[in-house]
C-alpha cells in the first residue's frame, strides 16, 4: 500500500514538473540535485566549473549502486571545454574530498571510462542541510506559537447563578 502511495505521488509530481517545464523536455530526462549543494556550493568551494560538472555527472547517476562513469570527453563536450580541463577540475574535486574517482583498467594499456561518487560532496553538505532542517524547524516552532498566541480564548460561562 505503501508503495503504491509513493508511486501516485511520484506520478503528480511528475505532472507538476511538467506543468513547470513542458512534457517534452521532461520526457528527454530530468536530474535530481538537492537544492541545499545549490545554496551551499561556494561555502563548499565549488565554482561554476566544478557545479557543471557535477550536474552533468548526476544525469548519469540514477541508481545508488550504479555510479556515473561518463567519459571525460562526453563531459567536457556537453560544457564546452578541453577534456584536460575536466581532469583538472575533477582532480581539484578529489583534493577537496568532495568526489572520488574510480579508475578502471581492463588492460595494461587501456581503460574504460572511471566511476565517480558523491560520497565527500555528501559528507561535506550534510551539516548544511542539518542546519537549514534545524532553522526550519525553528521557523516552523515560532510560527505556531505567534498563531496561538493571536487565538482569543473563547470564555463560556454555562453556569447559571441564581
Amino acid at each position: 500500500m505503501a508503495k503504491q502511495t509513493t508511486q501516485k505521488q511520484n506520478v503528480e509530481q511528475l505532472r507538476v514538473n511538467e506543468k513547470k517545464w513542458s512534457k517534452p523536455l521532461m520526457d528527454a530526462g530530468w536530474s535530481v540535485l538537492p537544492n541545499i549543494i545549490i545554496e551551499k556550493q561556494a561555502a563548499l568551494g565549488l565554482d561554476p566549473l566544478d557545479m557543471n560538472i557535477i550536474l552533468h555527472l548526476v544525469q548519469y547517476w540514477w541508481v545508488a549502486d550504479n555510479l556515473p562513469h561518463p567519459s571525460v570527453s562526453t563531459i567536457a563536450d556537453a560544457i564546452g571545454v578541453t577534456p584536460r580541463t575536466i581532469q583538472k577540475r575533477i582532480k581539484a574535486l578529489e583534493e577537496l574530498g568532495l568526489m572520488e574517482r574510480e579508475e578502471r583498467r581492463h588492460t595494461k594499456y587501456g581503460s574504460v571510462t572511471n566511476l565517480y561518487s558523491f560520497n565527500g560532496l555528501i559528507k561535506a553538505v550534510a551539516p548544511f542541510a542539518e542546519e537549514k532542517l534545524a532553522k526550519k524547524a525553528e521557523d516552523q516552532a515560532a510560527d505556531k506559537a505567534r498563531v496561538k498566541s493571536k487565538k482569543p480564548k473563547l470564555v463560556v460561562d454555562n453556569i447559571q447563578k441564581e
